[in-house]
């Protein structure tokens, strides 16, 4: 894929938001980080119709959302990536990942890929540039992407896709506080649930059945797209 140079202007102001953005998280909050690809049409399932059920009656206020858009991706020996639906995904699993880091805020990114995804379920994945008119933000994802540095970020998320342990077997894959979910990830709203233990209860966790993750779950009740 050809890169473009960046200009250090950009990563100056790169480098502002990342500070602005480095405030801790709260510590009692669960971590949902959720393993994706941008065309794999069951990952915007999940994300259009399941995910964004964190910001409903006040889940969000103990969620950390970690999104990691590379999925079933290959990284080539050349430095090149091979993703499993084509090269456009590798361009847009690159937009989101800029989106990420030019919006650290996760609301803000999260409605940017939220418009993008449900774009792709809706078929007209085309149509992503518009997602910058309809959430009002900035076309700063362009400019990072244009510079290389998407495909800087897109590394990272390869090497942290290949340290998960158990690996992923297909996407979305789902993990509350490290641990993954497997073919139970439709219920993450239970397991964040069961996994705080701050005195905020919010609305959404209230008279939730408790359930238990079990590492020998492999085969998704839901179709997905499963890694090669």
């Amino acid at each position: 894929m050809c890169l473009l140079m960046a200009s250090p202007g950009f990563f100056s102001c790169m480098l502002l938001v990342l500070f602005i953005s480095s405030r801790p998280c709260h510590l009692q909050n669960v971590t949902l980080s959720v393993y994706y690809e941008t065309l794999c049409p069951y990952c915007a399932d999940f994300i259009a119709n399941h995910l964004v059920k964190i910001f409903h009656n006040q889940l969000f206020s103990v969620v950390n959302l970690r999104l990691v858009p590379w999925g079933n991706a290959v990284l080539q020996t050349d430095g090149t990536f091979l993703c499993q639906h084509g090269p456009d995904e590798c361009i847009l699993n690159a937009i989101e990942a800029c989106a990420i880091s030019m919006y650290p805020n996760q609301e803000q990114h999260f409605r940017f890929i939220l418009c993008l995804e449900r774009l792709v379920s809706e078929n007209k994945p085309n149509e992503w540039v518009n997602c910058f008119n309809t959430t009002g933000l900035a076309t700063l994802p362009i400019d990072c992407y244009k510079s290389g540095y998407g495909n800087v970020l897109e590394n990272q998320y390869a090497a942290e896709t290949a340290r998960l342990n158990p690996p992923h077997k297909f996407v979305p894959w789902v993990l509350v506080n490290g641990q993954p979910l497997q073919e139970d990830f439709k219920n993450f709203v239970t397991y964040i649930c069961n996994a705080y233990k701050g005195k905020q209860v919010p609305q959404a966790c209230h008279s939730l059945p408790l359930m238990k993750n079990s590492s020998k779950k492999a085969t998704p009740s839901y179709p997905v797209c499963y890694a090669n």
